[in-house]
């Protein structure tokens, strides 16, 4: 198998009785490295517009960010990143997603999910780019240098990605690869999705 099942089986029973599945470990996270990208501008606020910047460059040249965010969905809830372009004012004015899900709108993928690897798509599933089903977000500006990196590990992690299982890779775990590449700690992500996001944005500000 490729890198998604390396950490493979963490407690299978409880962690479908939770509802949220992980790759990482139970490890006491104040023993964790603080992140070494010092340079990321964080907007720690849920759902608030960064501030903007008081640089006249700002304004006339492209700015960028990514976002973790979790939305509602029929089950758990899913956890995703969002990447573009934001004007100084912190508006958002492109996006794209990637995140881990069945590659299908049927039930039946997502119930299999639960026993053996299913095939996955990595990016945006329904209800992704309509905020009114958001339920937490932790955005944090880039640099050009900085994101044109971050969205190149992105392309490869999708492109490594083949399967999604609700135990041994799921869309948090998936979420967490790109946070981990970042340099951020990451909770456990046997977390429901809300709690996952608010987690990671508590832990790295």
């Amino acid at each position: 198998m490729t890198k998604p099942f390396r950490n493979a089986v963490l407690g299978v029973m409880c962690a479908l009785s939770a509802g949220c599945t992980s790759t990482g470990s139970s490890t006491d996270m104040s023993s964790l490295p603080a992140p070494s990208n010092a340079a990321l501008a964080i907007d720690a606020a849920v759902g608030a517009a960064p501030s903007t910047a008081g640089t006249s460059t700002e304004a006339t040249q492209d700015l960028y960010y990514l976002e973790f965010r979790a939305r509602t969905a029929e089950s758990y809830g899913h956890t995703f990143a969002m990447f573009g372009k934001r004007n100084a004012q912190g508006q958002i004015l492109t996006r794209e997603v990637a995140g881990l899900h069945p590659a299908s709108t049927s039930d039946i993928p997502y119930v299999l999910g639960h026993i053996i690897p299913v095939p996955s798509e990595t990016g945006p599933s329904d209800g992704d780019l309509e905020d009114q089903y958001m339920t937490a977000n932790y955005r944090i500006d880039l640099t050009k240098a900085e994101y044109d990196d971050v969205v190149g590990y992105i392309r490869e992690l999708q492109a490594s990605s083949p399967v999604w299982h609700a135990v041994l890779y799921n869309c948090s775990a998936f979420v967490g690869d790109i946070a981990q590449y970042m340099g951020l700690r990451t909770p456990p992500s046997l977390l429901f999705p809300e709690t996952y996001i608010n987690t990671l944005r508590e832990m790295n500000t």
